[in-house]
């Protein structure tokens, strides 16, 4: 998968077809391993959606009903066949604030709200900016949400408690020790060497489903005392009933829900188009970014009026689902149908798989995701994206993914703003076309943080009574670069001395007041926009 990060991101490859019978030429082949993938990916939601129902502070079928809801109408119309999508922690530790002071029922309206925000972003086709997102931001975010995967695997090598005398349920109660422990490890030591050795002996079945299938089996046979899914909480239940939420329609009501649902909606939007980039990168597709907007906002307003706590794409259990072969919608889709299956008919039987079964199988996917190759990349890229790694890393870790990646965004960008101011610089010379006059010809771009550098470049007092300033070799970027041009004209002026504009392009030309009639015009000026406000068009300049 590290090879997948790395080296697909200079393909050139078409979107992929929205189409379920076009995503892939099916075979009897193809369809078996894509119900089989869903299947692995269903019983990997069980324990992953009670857990974080716990997390928020309400029932397990909540964070069912979520998981089946949103994974069924994002693997039918999201941006990217492959993905799965369902309640997560980044969520969850959100929403337990807001349930803890208002009740499930003020949730519920958060999540049709939060919908309702990512249909807008997806309306808008705000999903193209996940574009601006750094290649060592996506790094510090696949290693730091691998050791989050594996940190969450750690609380189910507890004895798992109870919600009402823990107040949070699954992980709440001591730590194994002893035998159980010895029993839990040799366990999921097996789960690992199964899924590692069973495509090198077939590939009909997937590894991470025969790895569950053949450890809950010995758990079974034998009776072995280990903690099962049925300890952490029963998942039966019926058929997701359609409920308005139980709250006043009001102004009061709106201005409780409406920042929980921003956040909600962004952190949401963040986590799902990083796991569209990722899957894009191992299956070798692109686009659907906008689309996928729009699928987490339908899927999240239909939850919200079935009861269910929302949720987005979930990366661990979308690499469990490509790396288990699935590759069209039939694997999202059977993966929520299997899931329904299980709440409303199969709940004895999945509650007897022991959790060393999956944490077996999300450790594989820990060792998977982490990038290992980005400890040698780190000694060769610059130091600022080496930091920026390690920074997405932590901040991950610490906090959640995408404060994480926004953080890692603004350094980045703060880095190569930084690394442009530099860059600016003029190289002089004497006039060939006028006598006596000297010529500055400026290289690199001219912008907010380069301002006070160009301004340094003339010696006003030293120069002739002409002087050219020459930005064939340079571009000017924003309201800051016209305003520094106005400068060192006046200072000139102010000299006593004339001052000629050459090579600007013709929105300088329009955008420059006192320093416009300096201007000379050239067959060779070059042709760009710049990044200027209302004020800057209209003819108003920095106060002049």
């Amino acid at each position: 998968m590290t090879r997948g990060v790395m080296g697909l991101l200079a393909k050139n490859i078409s979107p992929p077809n929205l189409s379920i019978m076009q995503d892939e030429g099916l075979t009897v082949g193809r369809v078996r391993t894509e119900l089989l993938s869903g299947l692995t990916v269903a019983l990997a939601l069980v324990p992953e959606a009670v857990a974080f129902a716990f997390v928020a502070g309400v029932h397990p079928l909540v964070g069912l009903y979520a998981a089946f809801l949103v994974g069924l109408i994002t693997a039918l119309i999201g941006g990217r066949p492959g993905m799965i999508s369902g309640a997560t922690g980044a969520l969850a530790v959100v929403m337990v604030a807001l349930v803890a002071q208002h009740g499930v029922e003020y949730l519920f309206a958060t999540v049709v709200l939060m919908g309702i925000l990512q249909l807008i972003a997806g309306a808008m086709h705000w999903g193209k900016f996940i574009r601006l997102v750094p290649h060592p931001v996506m790094l510090g975010f696949v290693n730091g949400l691998a050791i989050v995967i594996f940190l969450a695997q750690l609380t189910q090598f507890k004895v798992p408690g109870t919600v009402e005398s823990t107040g949070h349920g699954a992980g709440g109660g001591e730590w194994l020790s002893g035998l159980q422990l010895a029993i839990m490890l040799g366990l999921v030591a097996l789960t690992m060497a199964i899924i590692w050795a069973m495509p090198r002996l077939t590939k009909i079945i997937p590894a991470p489903l025969a790895g569950i299938g053949i450890t809950a089996a010995i758990v079974i046979v034998f009776g072995l005392d280990v903690p099962r899914v049925g300890d952490l909480a029963s998942i039966e239940g019926g058929l997701p009933l359609f409920h308005i939420p139980m709250v006043p329609l009001n102004w009061a009501t709106f201005e409780i829900i409406l920042p929980y649902a921003v956040i909600l909606a962004a952190i949401g939007l963040i986590e799902s188009l990083l796991t569209l980039n990722l899957v894009g990168e191992i299956t070798g597709k692109r686009g659907g970014a906008s689309q996928e907007c729009i699928a987490q906002g339908v899927s999240n307003v239909v939850t919200g009026f079935f009861g269910g706590m929302g949720g987005c794409a979930m990366i661990g259990q979308s690499m469990i689902n490509v790396n288990s072969g699935g590759r069209t919608r039939i694997a999202g889709i059977a993966a929520a149908l299997f899931l329904l299956i299980f709440i409303v008919a199969a709940s004895p039987l999945i509650e007897q798989i022991p959790l060393a079964a999956l944490v077996g199988v999300m450790f594989m996917v820990v060792i998977g995701t982490f990038a290992w190759n980005s400890f040698k990349i780190m000694t060769k890229v610059p130091l600022t994206d080496a930091f920026v790694i390690v920074l997405v890393t932590v901040v991950t870790v610490m906090t959640d993914l995408a404060i994480a990646v926004v953080v890692g965004v603004i350094v980045s960008a703060l880095a190569y703003a930084w690394n442009n101011a530099r860059r600016i610089h003029a190289i002089t010379r004497d006039s060939i076309s006028e006598a006596g006059a000297k010529v500055y010809e400026i290289q690199g771009p001219l912008f907010f943080g380069s301002t006070e550098g160009f301004i340094e470049l003339f010696d006003i007092e030293q120069d002739p009574g002409v002087v050219i300033v020459d930005f064939a070799a340079s571009r000017v970027v924003d309201q800051s670069a016209l305003q520094a041009i106005e400068t060192v004209a006046m200072k000139y002026q102010a000299a006593g001395k004339t001052l000629q504009l050459r090579h600007l392009s013709r929105d300088c030309h329009q955008l420059l007041s006192k320093a416009g009639h300096l201007v000379v015009d050239s067959d060779d000026d070059p042709e760009y926009g710049l990044a200027v406000d209302y004020s800057v068009k209209t003819g108003i300049l920095g106060g002049h």
